[in-house]
């Protein structure tokens, strides 16, 4: 069954959509997490089922994140999505610390990607359903320009001087 609900936080109103899992904390794996006006952001569609409670443990840790507390998610993610390529490259921006860039370029050798498959690696960052909790506006440009955040420029900035904030205090 797929669930979902609404939390209000510092980049704006946040759907979170998630499926019953067994094994996760709370009950609910997380299948996406979208912004308000993200490209290719989840809608809520006929046949979900509302459920605030169904994300409690999820918007706690989120809330946490946000207030400074949180570093790292223990969220469970929804299994099945993505193809093995963007798996490989979710995975490597899961690994990314707290408070910290990498480039694509660095993404891409750290898969074991040509450099030649920077485009590709930004394709995938930018299919990643699970903004935030999979820290995809931790990727830069090579030149260490804000490129590239389906969630918009702006909220990739608040982001990481979020976390530039709360590391340095």
């Amino acid at each position: 069954m797929t669930l979902y609900t609404t939390i209000d936080s510092p980049l704006g109103e946040l759907l979170l959509v998630g499926e019953e899992s067994a094994t996760a904390q709370g009950g609910t794996a997380l299948a996406s997490l979208s912004v308000p006006g993200q490209k290719g952001g989840a809608t809520v569609e006929d046949g979900w089922t509302e459920s605030a409670e169904a994300f409690t443990v999820i918007a706690g840790e989120l809330r946490a994140y946000f207030e400074g507390s949180r570093t790292r998610f223990g969220i469970e993610h929804a299994a099945g999505r993505g193809t093995d390529f963007q798996r490989r490259v979710w995975k490597a921006l899961e690994d990314i610390p707290y408070g910290t860039t990498l480039s694509y370029g660095e993404i891409a050798a750290r898969i074991g990607a040509s450099r030649a498959a920077v485009r590709s690696v930004g394709t995938a960052i930018g299919a990643n359903p699970l903004l935030v909790v999979r820290p995809c506006h931790r990727v830069i440009g090579a030149s260490g320009a804000l490129t590239g955040y389906s969630g918009g420029l702006d909220r990739k900035r608040r982001l990481l001087d979020l976390e530039s904030h709360h590391r340095a205090v």
